[in-house]
């Protein structure tokens, strides 16, 4: 008896575990849920997705959200969305949201721009609503040399076509930069500039900047125009500055130049003059070769002395009489 009622007892306990495992494996309230909410779907697909590690929950209720919404989409494309690494929610959300504003999206199209890693939802709520894109202040040049400063409002819609492979923000961003730049730029003064700002926009917004991304132009908002420096001055200070300094170089090369010159010349003078003493030292050997050898007379030799004399007294005269001048 004893043995008959514990036999019970763990029948019991394992039909109450295998019940709770079941329960635990299978969402069965979630396939009622499903059941009543018009969704076709199975215990053995549940079961499937919990084998495949799906968790039945992310699919079956955005099933459920889209076939409330009327959307023809099938449980399998939804888990195969999923499995691929797709928000499977975000993209039933943007089916509803492009159903109801009347906006072509395809499943397929949809799952591609997910996946791409862009925002299917919020690329199809900027489609319905544009964005307003703001550029950072923009610095340009006009031709008399004056910098303009320019902040744009950039208004863009998203284009559902050009979303998977398009480019982004920063690429509008770039080329309305580019464009204000070649605007400024190619204006004769920056008084035009401030006089049409409407021009800027205008000629960029000619220009398809919108071509290749992801986005299409509505228009082109010039926000706010300063005045900044004179570039075209600072330019020519700048250049003036370094001519002065290049003339300074030049000028102090050639005093170098000259003083080593000068230099060069001092030496060579200081050389004259020692082969002048050299050559004076060797004048007495030379008479005294010469008058030995009868070349000259001694009268002819006094007579030099007597001309050397008559040389010294007079320079000595000379210097006398500058002296006394000076002094007076």
């Amino acid at each position: 008896m004893t043995g008959s009622l514990g036999f019970t007892i763990g029948i019991t306990i394992l039909i109450v575990l295998l019940v709770i495992l079941f329960f635990t494996f299978v969402p069965v309230g979630l396939w009622i849920t499903a059941f009543f909410s018009g969704v076709k779907v199975g215990i053995s697909n549940l079961i499937g997705m919990r084998l495949r590690r799906v968790v039945p929950s992310r699919i079956v209720n955005p099933m459920i959200k889209a076939t409330k919404a009327g959307l023809d989409i099938s449980v399998n494309e939804l888990e195969a969305h999923y499995l691929a690494g797709g928000n499977v929610n975000v993209l039933v959300d943007a089916l509803i949201a492009a159903q109801r504003a009347e906006i072509p999206l395809e499943f397929e199209r949809a799952a591609a721009i997910d996946l791409a890693g862009r925002n299917v939802l919020e690329a199809v709520q900027v489609s319905v609503n544009p964005k307003v894109i703001e550029t950072p202040v923009i610095s340009a040049v006009a031709k008399d040399g004056i910098e303009v400063m320019v902040k744009a409002r950039v208004t863009v819609r998203a284009n559902i076509e050009r979303l998977v492979g398009g480019a982004g923000e920063e690429t509008i961003i770039a080329r309305v930069g580019e464009g204000i730049v070649t605007t400024v730029g190619s204006s004769s003064s920056h008084k035009e500039v401030l006089e049409n700002p409407d021009s800027i926009s205008k000629t960029v917004l000619d220009k398809g900047l919108d071509s290749g991304t992801a986005f299409e132009i509505l228009s082109i908002d010039i926000a706010d125009v300063d005045v900044g420096r004179n570039i075209g001055a600072k330019l020519q200070t700048d250049q003036a500055e370094a001519d002065k300094r290049i003339a300074q170089a030049k000028a102090e090369e050639r005093r170098a130049m000259a003083v080593a010159r000068e230099q060069e010349m001092k030496a060579e003078v200081q050389a004259m003059k020692a082969k002048v003493v050299e050559s004076e030292a060797e004048v007495p050997l030379a008479l005294a070769v010469s008058l030995k050898e009868g070349k000259i007379g001694f009268m002819d030799y006094y007579n030099m002395k007597n001309l050397l004399a008559d040389t010294d007294m007079r320079s000595s005269i000379s210097k006398m009489t500058k002296e006394d001048e000076y002094k007076e």
